[in-house]
């Protein structure tokens, strides 16, 4: 598989609004896909890198949403459909369990390392 870079970092923070307008106050980032997902995760972006911001949230949530304390909920890789594909057989290759999920925007996989850390692999090429 071929991936072209680090999509996004998953944060979870106490204040989603209060972190998002630092983000665009102190460093100029930009605002991203509004009115989806109800603000969560609210996304934040300069050029090709992102931060999509999360509440915390307890163990039961979802894989994109879980984090007990403030840190990173997961690192996310960007793939075209083709290597997004690629990746999805190549896994299932290893013996890699991962769960597919489509956020209107995009499609992901996520599936963790040996050390239990959450990795995504996201395509914006939905057809």
């Amino acid at each position: 598989m071929q991936l072209e870079g680090i999509d996004h970092v998953a944060l979870a923070v106490r204040d989603v609004e209060r972190s998002a307008q630092w983000y665009v106050e102190v460093l100029g980032f930009e605002r991203r896909y509004g009115g989806m997902w109800n603000g969560i995760p609210t996304f934040i972006g300069k050029g090709a890198t992102a931060i999509a911001l999360f509440p915390i949230r307890d163990r039961d949530s979802r894989p994109a949403a879980r984090a007990v304390e403030i840190g990173m909920l997961h690192l996310a890789f960007r793939a075209d459909r083709k290597n997004f594909l690629i990746a999805q057989n190549e896994l299932k290759g290893r013996g890699i369990k991962f769960e597919f999920q489509d956020h209107e925007i995009s499609h992901s996989i996520y599936f963790r390392d040996p050390d239990g850390h959450e990795l995504e692999i996201t395509t914006y090429e939905l057809k």
